[in-house]
């Protein structure tokens, strides 16, 4: 289950284009883009800085928030929903990263600081 975090930075890099000739699934090659210490894992200051890059490529009009339609190709009604914890119509950086870091929390199950 590790792999489903992973996923999920895959596909905020491919609605961007950044990895559009890239499978939806998780490939060897995706997991070395994230795995940038060569670890064969991707710890969370790794994931956290590939998805600090995400949020910054997802704000296309680079305005520091995440509106809906910067996001209807990724996320559901719902999940921007919860996203937006202070309920303002509007994901920022800081509401992004704590909702990816929960979801890296999730998916290590052993609680290693690690997905593989």
């Amino acid at each position: 289950m590790k792999i489903l975090a992973l996923v999920t930075a895959v596909a905020l890099f491919q609605s961007t284009g950044v990895l559009a000739q890239q499978a939806a699934s998780m490939y060897q090659g995706q997991m070395d883009k994230l795995d940038v210490n060569s670890s064969k894992t991707v710890d969370r200051s790794e994931y956290e800085a590939f998805m600090g890059t995400a949020f910054g490529n997802l704000d296309r009009n680079k305005d520091g928030s995440l509106q809906s339609g910067e996001t209807v190709q990724i996320l559901t009604v719902e999940q921007f929903t919860l996203t937006d914890a202070n309920k303002d119509g509007r994901i920022n950086k800081s509401e992004f990263i704590q909702r990816v870091m929960a979801d890296f929390a999730t998916a290590d199950r052993d609680r290693d600081g690690n997905l593989q």
